[in-house]
């Protein structure tokens, strides 16, 4: 999958969430409380979901597709809330240790609309490792591996 870029350098896009980002799950008030202006339901096509375990990894992958939601911080929130982020998946822009890449890609909405926002996705050796190897989630919903 092509990474497509913002059209202006350092436009605040939302973020598309799949695990513990999620509604209901441990890291969403912690990062998320007070700092979104909206939630809404969303696809990330192209991906397919592995279990970390504990935590997921949405690993690039041609037909599959993940289930999370699309969050739009809040203007004054935006730049802390990309902080906060990028240190919870200990991603840091170029770093070959990441575990996680921040890719932006193209999200559908509910109603069929698509936007483009910040997706953290496993690094290219860890989504190598899980091809091989992991616990895909079939579903594509972190919610449903209860």
């Amino acid at each position: 999958m092509i990474t497509e870029e913002p059209e202006e350098p350092g436009t605040p896009l939302p973020f598309f969430v799949y695990g513990t980002l999620r509604p209901g799950e441990p890291n969403h008030d912690l990062f998320l409380r007070d700092r979104t202006a909206s939630e809404e339901p969303a696809r990330l096509r192209g991906a397919a979901l592995y279990d970390g375990p504990g935590h997921p990894y949405a690993v690039e992958h041609h037909g599959a597709e993940i289930h999370g939601e699309l969050i739009t911080a809040r203007p004054e929130s935006y730049p802390d809330l990309l902080a906060a982020l990028d240190r919870l998946e200990e991603y840091t822009p170029g770093d070959p240790r990441n575990l996680y890449e921040r890719a932006a890609r193209p999200v559908a909405r509910a109603d069929g609309t698509t936007t483009l926002a910040w997706v953290y996705l496993a690094a290219p050796p860890v989504a190598a490792h899980l091809r091989a190897t992991g616990t895909p989630i079939e579903s594509g919903d972190w919610l449903s591996r209860r």
